[in-house]
């Protein structure tokens, strides 16, 4: 019988960090809990992780450094702050860990740090970790390229008013995979909110953000002709959707050469469209 795969997750106290660890306590299978990371000083550093999550003890403690607990670890998921993650990307090189990275709002610098880190490690990136969305993308791209131009592309992401960035990163990768299926530089067709007058640019990709409540995730991408209009959309009812996403692609990256990868990978979807 092949051992289980040992997962540690970095940003333990947040909120997809918490529901991850939990789920792997629940119904880790092949993957086991068997270390947290936190911020350098945070009050719940050196806590069991069992009582952290209100549950029996496991007998691994939320440590501050990734260094105490490498060796012990195959893989690590990360769901952290933008600068955080890219701490990260700078460390888990240096320690050979595959390292998944769910973390949102990543600067174009820093997503280089991560781009760097994974010519020596097995990395998967995502914005969204669910099968759902990740279909989802691979079809918009492909009614992109199958209607034509006439069809203006808009999108309406709504989530919970705890969210710190807007457009969600899910809806940019929608916005792209657009882009990518109309042939279009994305940075050149974006438009992330429209305000005072003006007519719509051809070929522009429209984002427009909701906020509010307790709402987990929503993303609608309309194509909008004369006459007529196609609307797909994804609605996540729960975080441990994307919480069960991470873990797979966690198991999936083990054993990986090193490279950037994403869920399209983990998924199989990577294929072009026809």
């Amino acid at each position: 019988m092949s051992k289980n795969i040992k997962v540690a997750i970095h940003g333990i106290t947040g909120r997809m960090g918490r529901r991850i660890a939990t789920l792997l306590l629940e119904k880790g299978g092949k993957t086991e809990l068997v270390g947290a990371i936190d911020s350098p000083g945070a009050p719940h550093v050196g806590e069991d992780i069992g009582k952290f999550l209100g549950r029996a003890k496991t007998g691994f403690a939320i440590t501050d450094d990734i260094k105490k607990i490498a060796k012990d670890i195959d893989v690590i998921i990360d769901f952290s702050t933008p600068d955080a993650s890219t701490e990260l990307a700078k460390q888990a090189p240096k320690l050979s860990l595959p390292t998944v990275v769910g973390t949102t709002g990543l600067s174009p610098v820093q997503m280089k740090t991560i781009e760097e880190a994974s010519k020596k490690i097995p990395l998967l990136i995502s914005p969204n970790m669910s099968m759902g969305i990740n279909l989802l993308s691979k079809l918009v791209e492909q009614t992109a390229k199958t209607l034509p131009e006439e069809f203006q592309i808009e999108i309406i992401e709504a989530h919970h008013k705890f969210k710190n960035d807007a457009p969600s990163g899910t809806a940019i990768l929608l916005a792209k995979s657009a882009a990518t299926g109309r042939k279009l530089d994305f940075d050149s067709v974006k438009n992330f909110s429209r305000s005072g007058i003006g007519k719509r640019k051809p070929n522009e990709i429209g984002i427009q953000a909701i906020r509010g409540g307790d709402i987990v995730g929503e993303h609608t991408v309309f194509f909008i002709g004369e006459g007529e209009r196609l609307e797909l959309t994804h609605r996540a009812m729960s975080r441990d959707t994307f919480a069960a996403g991470a873990i797979r692609g966690a198991a999936w990256l083990v054993g990986k050469s090193p490279g950037l990868y994403d869920m399209l990978d983990v998924l199989n979807l990577k294929g072009k469209t026809q």
